[in-house]
């Protein structure tokens, strides 16, 4: 197949500042490429994910899809990720994409359909549904010492599947979070990967002081989610798939969203800070509306704009 000049974009996700987010290579017409040739470009552009936007398939246009993309890491195809998702549909409209219904972008990829709508200068993706159970405990000892991690560390740990599967550890604070320095080889032959993920203390409600219990806590926080400062610090760890530490990572803090306020660690809302160790500022903004579907959302910027060759 000859080569042929593409439309591209290279959009920094969860910022609404260039170079401090998560970037993302969005190729605009996907349109005749093999798997092989995604892949290889995915690998070659050494991002933690590559989008390849296309038309809908029959199926997904018939369901309401605006447009398919295809989402690749270094080293394979992902049914799901967050950033990607955001960032192609931030190119896509900035490419004039018209979504067929008012109010919000419908994604197909291989999860199925996801939903994404825009609130001011942010856009927000309907979380997938989230399978979870417990860890094994052999496992989540296995990974507590290949991040250095004593037992009194983790205060709660669940696997997480939303298409992109993660094991998650909620920490004892923030500041354990921000000082793990992972055994990336173990990390790498344990086969997984790994978010933590640690709570800011917030100030406690004056009715609920006497209540020392996750009610309490999350009302509190949720008193404070309008606010600017982040209520949780992330990181996420996939040396399994070829990244040592992604900088800001949506299917994970969906993920980690659908548990944490299921099981009342975190409010209904709150603000999430991640790449803070890569000298990024992440920021993931987290919603859970009355009918019970989390949101996750930021703000995109297009750093780079042109073509590629494919």
């Amino acid at each position: 197949m000859s080569t042929l000049q593409r439309p591209f974009q290279q959009v920094d996700v969860f910022t609404p500042t260039p170079y401090q987010g998560n970037p993302l290579a969005v190729v605009m017409d996907g349109s005749g490429l093999s798997d092989a040739q995604m892949l290889r470009f995915a690998n070659w552009s050494n991002l933690s994910e590559t989008a390849f936007v296309l038309p809908p398939t029959e199926a997904g246009r018939a369901a309401g899809a605006d447009y398919q993309v295809r989402i690749f890491s270094p080293i394979d195809e992902m049914r799901f990720a967050g950033h990607p998702t955001l960032g192609s549909c931030h190119a896509w409209l900035q490419a004039d994409g018209q979504p067929q219904a008012r109010g919000y972008v419908v994604q197909e990829c291989k999860v199925g359909l996801v939903k994404i709508r825009r609130v001011d200068s942010r856009l927000f993706f309907a979380a997938p549904p989230l399978r979870r159970s417990a860890p094994s405990p052999m496992l989540l000892a296995q990974v507590a010492a290949a991040l250095g991690l004593k037992a009194r560390d983790v205060l709660a740990a669940q696997t997480l599947d939303n298409g992109s599967a993660w094991l998650g550890l909620l920490l004892d604070n923030p500041h354990t979070v921000l000082q793990l320095k992972p055994d990336q080889l173990a990390l790498k032959n344990l086969g997984h990967k790994v978010g933590v993920v640690g709570i800011y203390p917030q100030p406690e409600a004056p009715a609920l002081i006497g209540r020392s219990n996750r009610e309490a806590r999350a009302f509190s926080q949720s008193a404070a989610a309008s606010g600017s400062e982040p209520h949780l610090e992330v990181r996420a760890f996939g040396a399994p798939v070829g990244i040592l530490e992604d900088p800001v990572t949506g299917s994970l803090n969906a993920s980690l969203a659908q548990w944490l306020i299921a099981d009342g660690y975190a409010p209904e809302q709150y603000l999430v800070s991640q790449g803070t160790c890569l000298d990024r500022m992440g920021r993931i903004h987290i919603e859970r509306d009355a009918d019970g579907q989390v949101w996750v959302g930021g703000e995109s910027v297009t750093c780079i704009s042109g073509s590629v060759l494919l």
